[in-house]
């Protein structure tokens, strides 16, 4: 989709079918490493789809790509839910989201999340990051995003980006050198 057609999504649900359908598994795939349960999976990936239509009709191409701008309202929505943190709330969740989800899909998102395991083992090291560094090293690292598209999505320079990369990089190997000495190698540059 081109930036330029991102904000047909709010109005034309063939535009937003289409969002939907080329961004889903990735979206799915960034809340899994993330949180643990399928049913907050499903529910947060729905609710960053809803946010999308939403933003829709203030999206600015000259702010970056519809991905980078996709991933910068997942990581906001899962922010959200994650501060919330009521009790109510995660029960209400809880029971509704198993009642809307067949077996198969509640076992299709439960290898989501057991395959992202050892991502989520990651992001607990990545806790010990100062927030800025830490949201620029998963945009890039994690989720792919260019130093570019991942400035985009914080809305920061692509400069202030490429210093909290490295010192990110540059924290998490000497974390990661602190707790296995013997196999921690080199972090490798992304784009």
């Amino acid at each position: 989709m081109e930036p330029s057609e991102l904000r047909a999504i709010a109005h034309e649900p063939a535009a937003f079918e289409a969002f939907y359908r080329e961004h889903v598994a990735a979206v799915q795939q960034f809340i899994a490493r993330r949180v643990d349960r399928p049913d907050l999976v499903a529910d947060l990936t729905a609710d960053v789809f809803l946010a999308t239509i939403e933003a829709a009709a203030r999206y600015r191409p000259d702010l970056g790509e519809p991905r980078a701008w996709l991933f910068g309202v997942a990581r906001k929505v899962v922010a959200s839910e994650l501060r919330r943190g009521a009790r109510e709330r995660r029960a209400v969740r809880r029971i509704e989201g198993r009642r809307l989800l067949e077996n198969d899909d509640v076992l299709r998102i439960q290898e989501k999340i057991d395959a992202a395991a050892e991502a989520r083992a990651l992001y607990a090291a990545l806790a010990a990051l100062p927030e800025g560094e830490r949201a620029v090293f998963e945009l890039v690292a994690i989720d792919e995003l260019t130093v570019s598209d991942a400035a985009d999505a914080l809305q920061i320079s692509a400069v202030a980006a490429r210093v909290r990369l490295h010192r990110a990089r540059s924290s998490l190997q000497a974390e990661l050198a602190a707790r296995s000495p013997t196999t921690t190698r080199p972090m490798e540059a992304s784009p």
